[in-house]
């Protein structure tokens, strides 16, 4: 990495593209290799939503002033969200600013993935795809999910329902997670995600879409397909590697929320970091510990508390945030505080993550959070409705569509798409 030599990054996801994006700028010569055909191939057309709470910046108002234009793909926002408690009471938490961004995964021309692409390629750096390359031989490391820390199931449908989102905790649709749905422009997703290792898990996800049929009876649904993702949660000991002068950068510095998976924000940011290092700017990973570590560790402490509630918890979380909402007036406030740095915070941290994490292998020396086993209230059978639901989608997948995921003993496995 020294002196004015080609740079090699390994992975054109987000953090990579922004990586090579100011790099090319600035006049250094970029390669970027990944192992897909195209930037997005991982994903299947899933919606991700762009969390607006954790900081006091916006992240579009970031992405601009880093110099990437957030007009260049599709996005959605919503300042009203239909939270979904655990008893299927349903409020709605808002805000006078944006609370999420939907955006769109994949390799269509309107998704994020494609717009870093084109950004990447207007600064100079050249992009090489279907390239294997040894990971020792990059300068910057931004590939995707190499294990399996948490599990995400969805269904993508046709509906001619408005706009919409909602979020659901509950511990049987989603163990120790979330639910959420979410339509755009005539296209909706339904997604569940499971924090314990399933068998049967498409189990979960029949049973949600069945409750939100129950809840939105007004909501049509012409199935498309079904797709699944894995989340892959680590803590490094390095994001520079002392013998080396690698920078990981994404998910594969482990910058991504551990309680709801929100990461595209901290991969973009880091791959912006890490660039300014390479361009003579301050330490990468200094300023990762000063900038993004903290959040990361809140995620931690925040997963081990909901590791260890069940739906009495969740349902006491809802009331609150309610109340605060009508407190304050906003409805971000009381998740905001959730997501935020505190000393509370830090304490549970400092004391759980021996207990969280394991030594993982490899020169960022990793700890990770383990997909932890199924609790014996996770053993139930699929009520009609879901089973229903089941039927349906055997007669979509008989007409043509298709899972992005292969199941085997009951289990999703080898997934392409990532938690939102």
């Amino acid at each position: 990495m020294d002196g004015e030599g080609p740079i090699v990054v390994m992975g054109a996801g987000l953090s990579g593209l922004a990586a090579a994006t100011l790099l090319a700028r600035a006049g250094r010569e970029v390669h970027v290799h990944d192992i897909r055909a195209d930037s997005g191939a991982r994903f299947d057309g899933d919606f991700q939503a762009l969390e607006n709470w954790s900081m006091d910046a916006d992240f579009f108002d970031q992405l601009e002033t880093w110099g990437f234009d957030s007009t260049s793909f599709k996005s959605t926002s919503f300042s009203v969200v239909d939270l979904i408690h655990p008893d299927d009471e349903v409020t709605q938490a808002k805000t006078d600013g944006v609370a999420y961004r939907i955006v769109e995964r994949g390799t269509s021309d309107h998704t994020i993935d494609q717009a870093f692409k084109r950004m990447a390629i207007e600064a100079g750096a050249t992009l090489h795809y279907k390239s294997r390359i040894d990971e020792k031989d990059a300068d910057i490391v931004a590939c995707g999910p190499k294990d399996t820390s948490a599990l995400a199931l969805g269904e993508i449908f046709r509906t001619s329902h408005p706009n919409h989102i909602a979020f659901q905790l509950n511990d049987k649709l989603a163990p120790g997670a979330y639910s959420y749905l979410i339509i755009i422009d005539g296209v909706g997703l339904i997604c569940t995600c499971l924090w314990r290792k399933q068998k049967k898990s498409e189990r979960f996800l029949n049973e949600c879409i069945a409750t939100y049929q129950r809840l939105y009876p007004d909501i049509d649904m012409e199935p498309i397909k079904r797709v699944g993702g894995k989340g892959d949660f680590t803590l490094n000991g390095f994001y520079t590697v002392p013998e080396t002068g690698q920078h990981f950068v994404g998910e594969s510095g482990g910058l991504q929320d551990f309680m709801w998976g929100f990461g595209m924000r901290m991969a973009v940011w880091s791959g912006v970091l890490a660039a300014q290092e390479m361009l003579g700017g301050p330490s990468y990973d200094k300023e990762v510990r000063r900038q993004l570590l903290p959040y990361v560790q809140t995620s931690v402490a925040n997963r081990w508390l909901m590791n260890r509630v069940g739906d009495r918890m969740f349902k006491r979380m809802c009331v609150r945030w309610m109340k605060d909402q009508d407190r304050s007036g906003d409805g971000l406030r009381w998740i905001g505080r959730l997501f935020r740095p505190s000393l509370l915070k830090r304490l549970v941290y400092a004391t759980t993550s021996p207990f969280m994490l394991e030594r993982g292998s490899g020169p960022t020396k990793p700890k990770r959070l383990p997909f932890r086993a199924a609790k014996p209230r996770d053993a139930w059978e699929q009520s009609e409705a879901a089973l229903a639901v089941k039927a349906r989608w055997e007669a979509a997948r008989r007409s043509g569509g298709h899972t992005s995921f292969e199941s085997r003993d009951g289990e999703a496995h080898e997934t392409e798409a990532t938690l939102a």
